[in-house]
């Protein structure tokens, strides 16, 4: 797949390009502009994403920053069986933890909330840091969710990470997932105030929490350019009719009588010309006689 000349493979973590010292310079180079690749269209385009994945993993398999980087690309076009396969891959060859809870919502969308229930309470869970912790409560919550189980949502999101004021980058989302259990069993009050905090948190736009308060509200948006392109669309429909209104309409009788009697005076004329000039022709004759 073609790679943009700016990219040169210097943009990857540091972590990452040590990982990829193993590998010939060449190989290596090749491989590091395809993970940016990933990096750089994921959220965007994950398809394209999805693809350049696949280059890296093909020219590194034995890598586990490429086995995580073609995990998260399949995870973010829904391809959950394979994007698990290669998180486990990843983890055997590093030993961490960091990837339990993207397993565990991988097992969610492979339709087995239990299991990622499961993995919530496993010991990998104590291993993890405050970030992945979050994660991981957010991912039995929506399994509980998937469950049917609104209210027991409700407390697994409880927690002193949710009561805190300060702001941290899990924040926003935190305050999302548990706005949105709320709304789900009717306490649309506490939902309110929820979805505002999520919004004082939400500093990069992570979440449509914005939307949801002003769906709220009772507030609509109107994108400016799609009414543009409607006005435009209605005033060319409007010419259009107008157009062929004009000439399909039926020639009005007075219309008709104008034409006949103008044809009339025109035929009055001629007949009045012609014998005009029989008149002079037989004025000659007799002069000549």
């Amino acid at each position: 797949m073609p790679i943009p000349e700016d990219v040169t493979g210097d943009e990857i973590d540091k972590d990452v390009r040590q990982e990829l010292q193993s590998l010939p310079k060449t190989l290596a180079e090749d491989v590091a502009r395809n993970l940016v690749m990933v990096a750089r269209l994921i959220d965007e385009d994950p398809e394209g994403a999805y693809g350049y994945s696949k280059v890296a993993l093909r020219l590194a398999s034995r890598v586990a920053a490429v086995r995580e980087a073609a995990g998260f690309a399949a995870y973010a076009n829904q391809k959950y069986s394979e994007a698990l396969a290669e998180f486990r891959a990843a983890r055997r060859m590093t030993g961490g933890v960091e990837l339990w809870p993207v397993m565990a919502d991988c097992e969610r969308g492979l339709g087995r909330p239990e299991k990622a229930l499961d993995m919530a309470g496993a010991p990998e869970v104590h291993k993890l840091d405050k970030a992945g912790q979050v994660e991981m409560r957010l991912v039995a919550a929506g399994a509980r969710r998937d469950m049917d189980q609104l209210d027991a949502a409700i407390v697994t999101l409880q927690s002193s990470e949710l009561a805190s004021n300060s702001i941290q980058p899990w924040t926003a989302r935190l305050r999302y997932a548990y706005a949105d259990a709320l709304l789900a069993v009717g306490r649309e009050g506490e939902a309110r105030e929820w979805f505002a905090k999520a919004v004082e948190a939400d500093r990069d736009g992570s979440t449509d929490a914005s939307d949801r308060l002003a769906e709220m509200d009772g507030v609509e948006f109107v994108d400016a350019l799609d009414e543009d392109e409607e006005d435009s669309a209605e005033a060319e429909a409007q010419a259009q009719a107008k157009a062929t209104a004009e000439v399909e309409a039926p020639e009005s009788p007075e219309a008709k009588t104008s034409a006949a009697e103008a044809d009339g005076d025109s035929a009055d004329d001629d007949l009045v010309e012609d014998e005009g000039r029989g008149d002079e022709k037989r004025d000659a004759e007799r002069d000549k006689d």
